[in-house]
C-alpha cells in the first residue's frame, strides 16, 4: 500500500531529479502566459495556503502570473467541474483536497465530471489524520475506547468537517473495524467540529495532526492513534491505527491535478518546478516541512487510485450517500 512519506527534502529532489529528463522535452514555451490555479474550497484551509505558495514560487521562477481562484461549493465539485472542462494545455490547474480527486465519485450519483480523466501532478503535502478524544471520556488507549463503546453502545459520538469529508469517512472506517457504534455529528467545516470537541460537546473526532499538536500537548485532548503508515516523530510513542486495524490509513493531503489529455512532458514540468519550489520551503510560517510529498506523477495517480478504493469501499458498505 502505497502512503505519502512525510519525510521531505531527500524526498523532493529525488523526485525532481527524476522528472527533470521527462521535463527537457515539454514544450519550449510552456508558460507563455498566466496560469489559474483553481481551488474548490474557501480561503485559508491547507489547500489554498500550498496552491498560494506554488503559485508564488512559479511566478518567480517562469516570471508569469500565477492566479489563485477560489470556487467552493458543492463539496469541491464546482472547482473541480471547471478543471475538468478547462483546456489541457497546462494553463489551469486543480489543487484539491481529497473529495473532488478520489472521494466524491463515490458519494455521489451523478457528478459533472470524471475525476478518473483528471491527469495527476503530484501529491503535494499530506498531514496524518489523528484519533482524538475529549478527556471527559474514559479511555487512555484505543482499545480502552473500543471497550467503552461497546459497553455503552450507541452513547458516543463524533465529530466531522462535513459528510463525505476524510474525518467523517475515518470515523466510519472505525466503527466498522472496531465493530462499535458512535453517532456522526456533522459540521460546516472543521473549525466548528474541533471547538466543539475541544468543549466536550462532542466525544471524539479524527484530526489533521498539525491542527491538533497544540491540544495535544497542552492535554486539552487526549491522541490515542495516528493516521499515517508510520509511527509519526512528533509522537513517536502514539501507535497508528494501523498497528491495532490492519490497513487502517487516514490522511488529509492536499494534491495537484490536470485536466484529461494535458501533455505528459507539462505535467513532469511542473511537478519538477514545484519540487524545486519546495526544496527551501523550511520556515515558511504555518507550513511544517514533515508534512510535504510532492511525489511523482505516477505515484501521485497510484495513491490517488488507492485512496478512491479505500473509501470508496467503506462508502459503499456503510451506505453513505451526498446525493
Amino acid at each position: 500500500m502505497m502512503t505519502p512519506r512525510l519525510s521531505f527534502t531527500r524526498r523532493a529532489l529525488v523526485c525532481a531529479a527524476i522528472a527533470l529528463p521527462f521535463a527537457a522535452h515539454a514544450q519550449a514555451d510552456y508558460p507563455s502566459k498566466p496560469i489559474r490555479i483553481v481551488v474548490p474550497v474557501p480561503p485559508g484551509g491547507a489547500a489554498d495556503t500550498l496552491a498560494r505558495l506554488i503559485g508564488d514560487r512559479l511566478t518567480a521562477k517562469w516570471g508569469q502570473p500565477v492566479i489563485v481562484e477560489n470556487r467552493a461549493g458543492a463539496n469541491g465539485n464546482i472547482g473541480a467541474d471547471m478543471v475538468a472542462q478547462a483546456a489541457p494545455d497546462g494553463y489551469t490547474l486543480l489543487v484539491s483536497p481529497p473529495g473532488p480527486l478520489t472521494i466524491n465519485k463515490s458519494l455521489y450519483k451523478r457528478l459533472s465530471f470524471d475525476s478518473s480523466t483528471f491527469v495527476p501532478v503530484t501529491v503535494i503535502a499530506a498531514n496524518p489524520n489523528v484519533l482524538l478524544v475529549h478527556p471527559k471520556v474514559p479511555a487512555k488507549t484505543l482499545p480502552e475506547l473500543v471497550a467503552h463503546a461497546k459497553a455503552n453502545p450507541g452513547k458516543l459520538n463524533y465529530a466531522s468537517s462535513g459528510a463525505g469529508s476524510t474525518t467523517h469517512l475515518a470515523g466510519e472506517l472505525l466503527k466498522q473495524q472496531a465493530g462499535i457504534q458512535a453517532t456522526h455529528v456533522p459540521y460546516k467545516g472543521g473549525p466548528p467540529a474541533y471547538a466543539d470537541l475541544m468543549s466536550g460537546q462532542v466525544d471524539l473526532m479524527f484530526q489533521g495532526l498539525a491542527t491538533a499538536m497544540p491540544q495535544i500537548q497542552d492535554g486539552r485532548l487526549r491522541v490515542l492513534a495516528v493516521g499515517s503508515a508510520k509511527r509519526h516523530p512528533a509522537l513517536p510513542d502514539v501507535p497508528t491505527l494501523s498497528e491495532l486495524m490492519p490497513g487502517f490509513v487516514s490522511v488529509s493531503w492536499t494534491g495537484m491535478a490536470a485536466p484529461a489529455k494535458t501533455p505528459p512532458a507539462i505535467v513532469a514540468k511542473l511537478q519538477a518546478a514545484i519540487a524545486e519550489g519546495l526544496s527551501d520551503a523550511k520556515g515558511v510560517k504555518g507550513l511544517d516541512v514533515r508534512d510535504l510529498v510532492v511525489n511523482t506523477p505516477a505515484e501521485a495517480a497510484r495513491f490517488f487510485r488507492e485512496e478512491e478504493q479505500r473509501w470508496g469501499d467503506i462508502i459503499r458498505t456503510q451506505g453513505i450517500t451526498l446525493d
